[in-house]
């Protein structure tokens, strides 16, 4: 089954930077559903073997969908949370639609983004972005969760630098293990889709269509 993002036509014309949250959200179902989920046989980043495959990133850079995730996820986050970071490359286009939204709507975040190697040259730093004070609130965005390793990767690299992590914020949990990693490193979690709820709508787009 093939599902063309043209599907979605209808609910985008609703305009993103207006729309209610309730709306935004079902428009973003149907840009994963359309643009970001597969099925076939697929071998996953953890060496895994799947059924189905879903890539955050058609969503997470597609204007619309960069804009809905901005205002989305900035909503979930706490009202003190001083930045956003995430590990390259998935959390990139993430953390940088959240903070650009955060600056229209007047309540700045700084986004900072989490090298997997060292840079290896000039500050070797892991980390990008503004410097903060130490201390500094920052919640980490994930795209797909699965067994939440790249996630933890942040949160490890963000604590060494001093600052407080206490939450994970993903678009889409594959309900693999990765919130109970979360959980048992006494980490807040939560996730804007469960896979069940793109599936299902995968399914009633391709009847439908």
């Amino acid at each position: 089954m093939t599902i063309d993002e043209s599907t979605t036509q209808a609910k985008s014309t609703v305009p993103i930077a207006t729309a209610d949250l309730t709306d935004l959200r079902a428009m973003l179902l149907d840009l994963f559903a359309a643009i970001a989920y597969r099925e076939g046989e697929f071998v996953l980043s953890s060496g895994q073997r799947s059924s189905y495959y879903i890539n955050g990133k058609p969503v997470t850079l597609h204007p619309q969908g960069a804009l809905a995730v901005g205002r989305l996820l900035l909503s979930k986050l706490p009202p003190d949370t001083q930045a956003v970071a995430g590990l390259t490359l998935g959390a990139d286009p993430i953390v940088t639609a959240v903070s650009v939204v955060s600056a229209y709507e007047n309540r700045p975040v700084m986004a900072l983004i989490i090298r997997k190697e060292a840079k290896g040259h000039g500050t070797r730093a892991y980390i990008e972005g503004p410097n903060l004070p130490e201390g500094a609130k920052v919640v980490v965005l994930e795209d797909v969760v699965t067994t939440g390793q790249s996630a933890m990767k942040a949160v490890d690299r963000l604590r060494a630098a001093g600052y407080r992590v206490e939450e994970v914020i993903a678009l889409v949990d594959r309900q693999q293990g990765g919130a109970e990693l979360y959980h048992a490193a006494g980490l807040k979690f939560q996730a804007v889709f469960a896979i069940e709820e793109i599936q299902n709508r995968w399914g009633e787009m391709g009847e439908r269509g």
